[in-house]
């Protein structure tokens, strides 16, 4: 994983490196355990996560925190990360050119951390993981999130949850009572 973290900081060819470079900005590469059985994959960092290159420690974090907690799983325990590693400007969704170009990045994540399970929160990382996995159906995630989907990798068999992001709870609720029933499906199907 230094390895990835290294030349994310180092990624010049990226579409938003000049932007980070000029905010002062950090990559956020990922955090949790290298052998855990859920990884979590959001869509890009926010502003919180930008200055301290820690994914999901923003409101959207505290969220996603509270949920793991609810169904007894230490954040330290799962690994977390995004799609794309530099935060876009003004928090704007990233574009099909930035997950482009930073999903590599992921694979080989995907690839080190051998997950059981990947829960993409969000839309945009949901439509990637299912798209990289050819079990893309094109349903929205209002439609499919909470559904597991059964797919080969390179190290076997592997599950793909998709969910709410948790930032959509802070201006949705009602999207807090299905975040809250995926999870406990997630502890099921773990």
């Amino acid at each position: 994983m230094k390895k990835i973290r290294d030349e994310v900081v180092a990624f010049k060819k990226s579409p938003l490196y000049k932007y980070r470079v000029s905010q002062k900005n950090l990559p956020v590469v990922g955090e949790g355990s290298h052998s855990a059985k859920i990884m979590f994959v959001g869509e890009a960092p926010g502003k919180n996560e930008a200055l301290t290159g820690r994914p999901f420690c923003g409101q959207s974090g505290r969220v996603l925190d509270e949920l793991l907690v609810s169904i007894d799983i230490e954040r330290k325990d799962v690994y977390i990360t995004n799609i794309v590693k530099d935060r876009p400007p003004e928090n704007r969704d990233p574009l099909p050119e930035e997950i482009e170009a930073y999903a590599p990045f992921l694979v080989r994540q995907i690839e080190i951390i051998r997950p059981k399970i990947i829960a993409p929160l969000g839309r945009f990382s949901m439509r990637y993981i299912l798209g990289k996995f050819g079990v893309d159906n094109g349903e929205t995630i209002g439609k499919i999130h909470g559904k597991v989907f059964e797919a080969e990798s390179t190290y076997g068999k592997v599950k793909i949850m998709p969910m709410y992001h948790p930032a959509a709870s802070l201006y949705h609720p009602d999207t807090r009572k299905s975040l809250n029933s995926d999870f406990k499906k997630l502890k099921e199907v773990l």
